[in-house]
């Protein structure tokens, strides 16, 4: 399953709205995806959203799209 993700690039930043960034991965679960993230990241994960049908299609619209991969 796909899932953006939102967040602010320090563990410890506040989140804003100004500061917030986002990444497009593959994960089975909600839950797996934010331990493939506290595993491999520094960030604080603000939102974890699966997307599928019409908003997928709608974020592969957007240029900055590209799947974020964890080894």
């Amino acid at each position: 399953m796909l899932f953006k993700v939102t967040y602010q690039p320090n563990l410890f930043d506040v989140p804003t709205r100004e500061t917030t960034l986002s990444l497009y991965m593959e994960a089975e679960s909600e839950v797996d995806a934010r331990k493939i993230l506290e595993d491999n990241t520094p960030y604080n994960i603000e939102f974890v959203q699966p997307i599928e049908g019409k908003h997928l299609e709608y974020e592969k619209n957007n240029p900055e799209f590209q799947l974020t991969e964890f080894s």
